[in-house]
């Protein structure tokens, strides 16, 4: 049983894949995607090796990029980014990625105030589900699609490392994403909808108030593009005019700025609960944004978060697909 978890998000494309039973593989790429007149070519004459050919409605576009290799072309940064033409090219690109011709069971996730929506839900797996012709030589065939709210892969995720016995825990999952923060309260495997929600002020903001206080101290500001990825590549420092900036002090004083506006929509929403969480999960790329903050509003709870949370969704997506 071939089996794909993979989650499509506004900064990375994350896959989990390979057979039932096995050790997934995992795959992470920047969540560019564009035509592909609308990209440059080498000075030395030579192919990108980091492009990623894939068809799209009959035409040809480069996946798995940085957004800002593409000129004139906007990132999408919306609710409606499921139904792109860039979301549509990345799910090529994972399908490519993914070595198989055929997938058994696709497993994928939506922030939760769309996962919520079940026309928006319906649309997502319908779109994902039958033969698709990601190049001209190309094939690959879903039979079956399965859409969760993209927190509950991080606690599967979770629950699968560190072999956590919480079934009878009320577990609240954090997963700050790039366009939004989503949270999930779990309690004997029912999701708890009046507690879960999404917030955007996400890491895109925290980059953005970082950016704008690089830009106080310096006189011109960073784009979010090469912030994150600095940080993708883990690199300490960015160019600003001659000489080298470190990141971190603004990254940190930014989380501390976003931070606490978002746990103060968590703790809103847990004002319907009979009592409070026993655990907080933290998963996702923008994790280490949060952690702080999240710390800070549940003092006298721990908070996890799995090994290389970046894949914790599309792990637990995979996790779930096996066990279906």
């Amino acid at each position: 049983m071939n089996i794909l978890g993979i989650d499509i998000g506004y900064s990375n494309l994350k896959l989990a894949f390979g057979s039932k039973g096995e050790s997934p593989k995992t795959h992470l790429r920047p969540a560019g995607a564009a035509p592909a007149d609308r990209f440059g070519s080498r000075f030395d004459g030579k192919a990108h090796e980091d492009f990623l050919h894939v068809m799209v409605d009959g035409q040809e576009f480069i996946a798995g990029v940085s957004p800002d290799r593409a000129e004139m072309w906007s990132r999408s940064l919306h609710a409606d980014y499921p139904s792109s033409a860039s979301y549509k090219a990345l799910f090529h690109a994972g399908l490519l990625l993914s070595e198989m011709d055929r997938i058994d069971m696709l497993v994928t996730g939506l922030p939760v105030s769309q996962y919520l929506d079940e026309t928006r839900k319906k649309a997502v797996a319908e779109q994902m589900q039958g033969a698709h012709q990601v190049t001209a030589k190309r094939t690959v065939t879903v039979e079956k699609v399965k859409v969760i709210p993209q927190p509950v892969g991080g606690l599967l995720d979770y629950i699968s490392q560190e072999d956590a016995d919480i079934e009878d825990a009320r577990v609240l999952v954090v997963d700050p994403g790039f366009f939004s923060v989503d949270w999930v309260v779990v309690a004997n495997k029912d999701l708890h909808r009046q507690s879960s929600g999404t917030s955007l002020n996400a890491s895109s903001v925290v980059l953005e108030e970082a950016s704008r206080l690089i830009a106080k101290d310096y006189g011109s500001a960073v784009n979010t593009e090469t912030l994150e990825n600095a940080i993708r590549s883990g690199k300490p420092s960015v160019w600003m005019f001659g000489s080298r900036v470190e990141i971190a002090p603004y990254i940190e004083q930014a989380a501390k700025t976003v931070g606490p506006v978002v746990v103060e929509s968590i703790q809103k929403s847990l004002r319907t609960e009979s009592q409070m969480p026993d655990l907080v999960v933290l998963v996702g790329g923008g994790a280490m944004f949060f952690r702080e903050a999240v710390q800070a509003a549940f003092p006298r709870l721990t908070v996890v978060t799995p090994k290389d949370p970046v894949y914790s969704n599309a792990r637990g997506f995979w996790l779930m697909g096996a066990a279906l």
